[in-house]
């Protein structure tokens, strides 16, 4: 056949048979760098077939991007091995905001191995080598690749086995991608890849190499440790630019660093990892986010229970979750000659409250809520500071309905949180709808699955907020809406989530007498408002760069007098603030003034009271605010009611 039939843009185009999807696009290779043909992302240099529908995949598309970015990890991994010849290769997939490739090396790599490796890829990328696919045989590949072990596990992979290797092998065939010197065609380096690729190396517009780790090869702690680096790589130096700042600015904003700063919490290592203790400070900040959420809850007709923190492990049968969430439990202990677990969530006991005795439909629908302790099993490789915990504290509800109330009991708990994350200075959300999809991860009947999900897509859309499908991402026992908070550098938090659930309250037996007399089974509702109390207070303090507002912050007040004499008046300014519920300090220490007032910039306090002779004769205050604004001679009464109003009203200063 001398031509081809294929489509371009909507339009049916005749070219000539060998034609590329880079020269039927007239892709330059630089904004252009790949192409879709009947849905599939090919490289640039793939001959078409007839019939064939062809698309651009422009370089800032994220489609453009994580091949722009899988080619850096192709440039890294060639430099590596130039620099330290024994390495072996990992996998080098494509991330979120960059990539990563995982090494067998001898010694870990160090910060001025990483200069190196970067300034080697900076080489290779100068030198415009192309990237070449080929296809092989599995044989074939084994004999080229001998040298390689990992890379030799992964050859037997293909099709759903090879998931999440899917940028080294997949589908049906096998290809190594080999980089080709730009003016001669010799092999430089190669690797065993599915594409596609970057015409050229050149085409890297900015990259940048982050930091290297410890990482076991495919996840498992079964598996040798290998080294990981992390890179990052853009489609210009100005996004590059920026997504560096942005990361300096998220720094900053390090919980974990605020908590040390602030003198908030700590994790000790004598407790073991993700179990954090907190300070006196960081107990104020949890009082008060737990006094709110009980004093709202209580408005809202929810009822407090408790419940205890291990029970026996014949519990987490009933329920599902041993064999559904087992890997995520710690281990059992024994007692009395019977398997006991510390619980990893509070609802199934809170279903034995529910059966403790029977149950009209007059009671329904009955709120339980708990601010209750649970314990789950992470890895090391995922505990992250406060937002990701073994111990943690759930402001956990489980709301039991019958299936008329349901509807109307979503669309009013999904308000009741989006107004709970309002107060705390939280404002831009959109919806995540996860639901289950064709695995063996989920328990029950479909129609009910069927009938749970429409419950809570109709309570997202008629929310006005944006709702993103989450396709498998369900709890086993039913499907959920997460809501998804940014923070004030944009970032994306899953916070609450609403879950409804079918299945345990059949699997709990758990009935109420209807109006007509029958036993029915309820609908149970989970939800958890700040998912937990922990990840919660981290997000916060990031989202506040640590200046939490009056009502939050741990010393809403301090004192500081220019001299000794100054400071009676400040402490009859402070019982008045006492008086008022606010927490107020003096600063007597020996310190200059000035240092006092950076010592309360530095711990973000949001108003300093200032008093010198003037303030005293005025019987007045001065303030100064975190943002070093400052307004003199405030009467003692005017000052008092701006800070107590400030706090009542939840505002930030």
């Amino acid at each position: 056949m001398s031509e081809l039939r294929i489509t371009l843009g909507g339009s049916e185009r005749v070219v000539a048979a060998g034609t590329t999807a880079g020269e039927a696009l007239g892709a330059d290779g630089r904004t252009v760098i790949a192409a879709r043909v009947g849905g599939q992302a090919r490289d640039l240099a793939y001959a078409l077939r007839d019939g064939d529908v062809v698309e651009p995949i422009q370089i800032d598309s994220s489609e453009g991007l994580a091949i722009m970015r899988h080619s850096a990890a192709h440039v890294m991994a060639q430099a590596v091995q130039e620099l330290f010849p024994d390495a072996k290769l990992g996998i080098g997939p494509p991330v979120e905001n960059g990539f990563y490739y995982d090494f067998d090396v001898e010694h870990p790599f160090q910060p001025d191995d990483l200069k190196r490796i970067e300034k080697k890829m900076r080489e290779i990328v100068k030198q415009g080598q192309r990237f070449s696919r080929r296809v092989v045989a599995d044989d074939d590949a084994r004999e080229e690749l001998a040298a390689e072990p990992y890379k030799l596990e992964l050859i037997g992979l293909k099709g759903a086995a090879a998931d999440e290797e899917s940028v080294e092998v997949g589908g049906g065939e096998l290809t190594i991608y080999d980089n080709l010197d730009a003016k001669s065609g010799d092999l430089r380096w190669k690797d065993l890849c599915r594409g596609p690729h970057l015409p050229s190396t050149r085409v890297i517009p900015a990259f940048k190499l982050m930091r290297s780790g410890g990482a076991y090869w495919r996840g498992s702690e079964k598996n040798p440790q290998l080294q990981r680096i992390y890179g990052t790589a853009w489609e210009s130096r100005e996004k590059q630019d920026e997504y560096l700042s942005f990361l300096e600015e998220a720094e900053k904003r390090d919980h974990r660093k605020l908590g040390a700063e602030l003198d908030l919490f700590s994790f000790p290592p004598e407790l073991g990892s993700g179990l954090p203790v907190f300070h006196p400070k960081g107990g104020i900040v949890r009082k008060e986010m737990e006094d709110y959420m009980r004093r709202r809850q209580q408005e809202a007709g929810y009822e407090f229970v408790n419940t205890p923190h291990i029970t026996k492990s014949s519990l987490f049968e009933i329920s599902g979750h041993l064999p559904y969430y087992g890997d995520d439990m710690f281990s059992p202990f024994e007692v009395d000659e019977v398997d006991y677990r510390v619980k990893p969530m509070n609802c199934p006991m809170h279903n034995l409250i529910f059966r403790a005795r029977g149950r009209s439909y007059r009671e329904l629908p009955l709120r339980m809520c708990e601010f209750g302790s649970v314990y789950r099993y992470e890895k090391s490789g995922v505990v992250h500071g406060l937002t990701r915990v073994r111990g943690m504290t759930q402001d956990d509800s489980h709301i039991y309905t019958t299936k008329e109330q349901m509807g109307d009991e979503i669309k009013s708990l999904l308000g009741f949180v989006l107004s709970v994350l309002r107060d705390f200075g939280l404002s831009e959300f959109f919806l995540e709808l996860s639901t289950k999809d064709d695995s063996d991860k989920f328990i029950g009947d479909d129609a009910d699955w069927a009938e749970a999900t429409e419950a809570l897509r109709q309570a997202a859309e008629e929310s006005g907020l944006e709702l993103v499908d989450d396709p498998g991402g369900a709890a086993f026992y039913g499907p959920k809406i997460s809501v998804q908070a940014k923070d004030a550098i944009g970032r994306t938090w899953q916070l609450s989530t609403i879950q409804l659930d079918f299945n345990q309250p059949k699997r709990f037996g758990l009935e109420y007498q209807a109006a007509d007399g029958t036993r029915q089974t309820p609908v149970m509702i989970h939800r958890a408002l700040f998912g937990s109390i922990e990840r919660f207070f981290g997000v916060l303090l990031e989202h506040y760069a640590g200046a939490l507002p009056p009502w939050l912050a741990p010393v809403q007040a301090v004192g500081i007098p220019i001299s000794d004499d100054h400071v009676p008046h400040l402490q009859k300014i402070a019982s008045r603030l006492r008086d008022r519920g606010i927490r107020v300090e003096v600063d007597t220490s020996g310190d200059r003034m000035q240092k006092k007032i950076r010592n309360a910039q530095k711990q973000k306090v949001p108003y300093m009271l200032l008093a010198g002779d003037d303030d005293v004769a005025k019987d007045a205050v001065s303030f100064r605010y975190r943002n070093g604004e400052q307004k003199n001679g405030i009467p003692i009464d005017e000052a008092v009611e701006e800070i107590a109003k400030a706090v009542e009203s939840r505002i930030q200063v």
